[in-house]
């Protein structure tokens, strides 16, 4: 197929284009980590969780979406187990009470949040200060 627009330069590209693994890992807890992409209204995570694991409740002002990549989890939602698997996707309303047991197999899931999180925001900013010193 033609392509008729000509492709972005360098510059163009560096300043749209992010390879999430360039980016450094945070620790979100025990046994898992992530990649954080941000921008002005949407924060994405990229999360790698080990088998076995436990994510506490919790809460935040931000919607989530988590869609699992890889692996298989139950995620409590409001005092109730969801069973997911590669393929499901949950949307986590605003300041819903919600926590995670990651199976034995581990767990690959993207978390979209918006607004932004800036707890993981500020988590990542540390991060890359500290690996510069």
């Amino acid at each position: 197929m033609e392509r008729k627009e000509p492709y972005a330069t360098q510059e163009e590209f560096n300043r749209r284009v992010v390879r999430y693994r360039d980016i450094p890992l945070i620790e979100l807890g025990p046994g898992s980590k992530s990649h954080i992409v941000s921008a002005e209204r949407i924060t994405v995570s990229f999360v790698t969780a080990q088998p076995n694991i436990y994510f506490a409740s919790h809460h935040h002002e931000p919607e989530q979406i988590v869609i699992v990549t890889d692996g298989a989890c139950d995620t409590i939602l409001e005092g109730k187990l969801y069973h997911l698997e590669a393929g499901d996707v949950l949307i986590v309303p605003s300041n819903i009470e919600h926590g995670n047991y990651i199976s034995d197999r581990g767990l690959r899931m993207i978390e979209v949040f918006s607004p932004p999180r800036r707890d993981l925001v500020a988590k990542l900013e540390a991060t890359k200060k500290s690996l510069k010193t």
